[in-house]
C-alpha cells in the first residue's frame, strides 16, 4: 500500500516498500505560479531527510526542494527537463524524483494529507 505524506516544506512524498516518490504540493504549485524550470539531481545522488536536492523555478519565484525523506536517487522525471510546466497540470500525479529509502522514514517530521491541508489554510 501506498503511503502519502506531506513535508513542511510543501513537498510530498509517496512510499512504496523501500522506495519513494517526491513531488511538490497542489498548493505549492499554485503558490509559485507557472512553472517554467526544475533542476533535479543527479541518479546516484544521495541527500539526508531535510536536505536541499534541486531548486524549482516560476514566472514568480525560485524555491529550493527540500528532502523529506533521506534516500538516493535512482530516477528523475525527465519529462520535466523539457516540459515543467507539467508540473503545474498536475502537482500531486507529477513526481519529481525516485529514491531509495536510505534510513527510517521519520513520520514525525511529515504530515499526513488532512494535517497538511490544515496546515496551510
Amino acid at each position: 500500500m501506498d503511503k502519502l505524506l506531506f513535508s513542511k516544506t510543501h513537498e510530498w512524498v509517496k512510499i512504496k516498500g523501500g522506495e519513494a516518490e517526491i513531488g511538490i504540493s497542489e498548493y505549492a504549485s499554485h503558490s509559485l505560479g507557472d512553472v517554467v524550470f526544475v533542476d533535479l539531481p543527479a541518479i546516484g545522488a544521495s541527500f539526508a531527510a531535510e536536505a536541499e536536492f534541486g531548486a524549482i523555478e516560476s514566472v514568480k519565484a525560485a524555491s529550493e526542494l527540500m528532502m523529506p525523506v533521506a534516500g538516493k536517487v535512482i530516477a528523475i522525471n525527465e519529462a520535466l527537463v523539457d516540459h515543467p510546466e507539467l508540473i503545474n497540470q498536475d502537482p500531486m500525479g507529477t513526481w519529481l524524483i525516485k529514491v531509495l529509502l536510505t534510513g527510517p522514514v521519520d513520520a514525525s517530521k511529515l504530515l499526513n494529507e488532512a494535517d497538511y491541508a490544515h496546515s496551510h489554510e
